[in-house]
C-alpha cells in the first residue's frame, strides 16, 4: 500500500525512489497507485520521457503505445487514467530505470524547483482537452518508425504533461511551442523526402 505522503512528493522524488528500490521491477499499475491523483499527467510524462531516450529501433513504438491510449482520455475530459489489465500488469525493470532516468531526473528536479501554478486559465476543461488533443497527435507520430523523429514530439509531450501536473501555464506555452516546432520539422522533412523521391523517379530510366 502506498503511503498518502507519496501523493505530495514531487514526481522526480517518486521516480527516484522507485528507480532505487530493491525490487527487480515495478508494474505500471503500481506506478499509477503511487502517482495518485496526478496519475494521468505523471504517466504521460513518464512515457514521454522514455521516448526521448536513445532507444533501439521500435522503442518509441513500445513506449508510445500507452500514450496513444492515455492522451485521448485526457482529450475527452477524463481525469482518471484507464489502462487494460494486461498493460497495468506490465513491468519495468528497476535496473533500466536506474540506467535511463538519472540525467532526466536531474533536469526534472531543476524544472520543478522553479515551476509553480500560474496562468491557470490554460488548465480549465477546454485547456486540458487541448493538451490531450496535442499529445494525442504527437503520440501517433511517436509510434511511427521515423528515424530520429522522436525527440521533439517526445519532448513536447513531456513538457505539456509536466505543465499539467504542475499547473504551470508557462510550461504549457513552452510545450505548445515545441509541438509547433515539431510539426514544422516533420512537414519540412516530409517535403524533402518527397522531393528526393521525385528526383529519383526523374533520373530512373522508364521501361
Amino acid at each position: 500500500m502506498v503511503h498518502p505522503s507519496h501523493h505530495r512528493l514531487p514526481l522526480s522524488a517518486i521516480l527516484r525512489e522507485i528507480s532505487q528500490a530493491e525490487a527487480p521491477a515495478v508494474s505500471i499499475g503500481d506506478l499509477m497507485e503511487r502517482f495518485g491523483g496526478r496519475a494521468m499527467g505523471a504517466l504521460l510524462l513518464l512515457f514521454g520521457l522514455a521516448c526521448t531516450l536513445p532507444l533501439p529501433p521500435g522503442g518509441t513504438t513500445i513506449f508510445g503505445a500507452p500514450l496513444v491510449l492515455l492522451a485521448p482520455q485526457l482529450m475527452f475530459g477524463s481525469r482518471v487514467p484507464w489502462l487494460p489489465a494486461s498493460l497495468r500488469a506490465r513491468t519495468i525493470a528497476t535496473a533500466d530505470l536506474r540506467n535511463g532516468l538519472p540525467r532526466l531526473l536531474r533536469l526534472l528536479e531543476r524544472v520543478e524547483a522553479v515551476s509553480r501554478p500560474r496562468l491557470l486559465f490554460l488548465f480549465g476543461p477546454l485547456g486540458e482537452r487541448a493538451i490531450g488533443l496535442v499529445c494525442t497527435v504527437l503520440a501517433l507520430v511517436l509510434i511511427l518508425p521515423i528515424p530520429l523523429g522522436n525527440i521533439l514530439p517526445a519532448a513536447s509531450v513531456s513538457v505539456l504533461s509536466l505543465a499539467l501536473v504542475q499547473r504551470d501555464g508557462v510550461l504549457a506555452l513552452l510545450g505548445y511551442g515545441l509541438a509547433g516546432l515539431s510539426g514544422g520539422v516533420l512537414v519540412l522533412a516530409a517535403g524533402l523526402i518527397l522531393r528526393l523521391a521525385q528526383r529519383l523517379l526523374d533520373v530512373l530510366p522508364i521501361a
